[in-house]
């Protein structure tokens, strides 16, 4: 199974004692990438988005909710789909009270290319209360990177994660994020990367404790959380 070697527990201080300096290492480098980050340089959204809600139509600076700020997480539901994305849906039951990101000036809102008619009833199974609009009306997934066209021409979806900035009227977009780059944005990866076993997935290192539970690589084992047996 590749399971952690045996120690006593002086022998085990002394090793986290290491291993706490890579961690101290870790987080200078990561205020460091955060810095850099609101460094970046933004760009002006001079398109038209509309996209449906449940109050009808809205545009982008909707999504707002009048703050200065919105975080959109760019959920993978496919118009062809009967329901979202298991992964992004894992996320989403991660959101917690939006109310601390609201006293930071900061909306955020769910975004998919199903039509809003897939999106209600998927939203009420699983019990979610975050805003979350249909953007099948725009290009707007396919302008922020969210769904690419494959050189078949067919689209596909990507989970991300876009952030746009308010001044006035005008809307900057700031950031955008996909794939392995959401990885510590929720807690669940987060609280499993300081497990003995991780995430279980194959590519983690040490080799060999993805299976350790008898069962299929972590990320083949999410559901919808209606559907776990246990």
């Amino acid at each position: 199974m590749g399971l952690p070697k045996v120690v006593t527990r002086e022998e085990w201080r002394a090793a986290r004692e290491e291993l706490l300096a890579l961690e101290k290492a870790a987080t200078r480098a990561r205020d460091a990438l955060n810095t850099r980050r609101r460094e970046l340089p933004m760009v002006e959204v001079d398109k038209l988005y509309v996209f449906e809600g449940p109050d009808g139509k809205s545009e982008l600076h909707d999504l707002f909710e009048g703050r200065p700020q919105l975080v959109v997480y760019h959920f993978m539901f496919d118009p062809e789909w009967d329901a979202g994305c298991t992964s992004c849906s894992g996320f989403l039951d991660q959101i917690g009270h939006l109310a601390h990101l609201r006293a930071r000036g900061t909306a955020f809102a769910a975004v998919s290319r199903a039509p809003f008619t897939k999106i209600l009833p998927f939203k009420a199974r699983m019990g979610w209360t975050v805003p979350w609009y249909s953007s099948h009306l725009s290009e707007f997934n396919l302008d922020f990177g969210a769904t690419v066209r494959a050189d078949d021409g067919t689209l596909q979806e990507r989970p991300a994660i876009s952030c746009f900035l308010r001044e006035g009227e005008r809307i900057f977009h700031t950031y955008s994020t996909f794939d392995r780059g959401l990885d510590n944005l929720g807690f669940i990866a987060n609280l499993l990367d300081l497990t003995a076993l991780g995430r279980q997935e194959e590519w983690e290192k040490p080799e060999g404790r993805a299976s350790s539970l008898g069962a299929p690589a972590g990320s083949a084992r999410v559901r919808y959380h209606d559907e776990y047996v246990d």
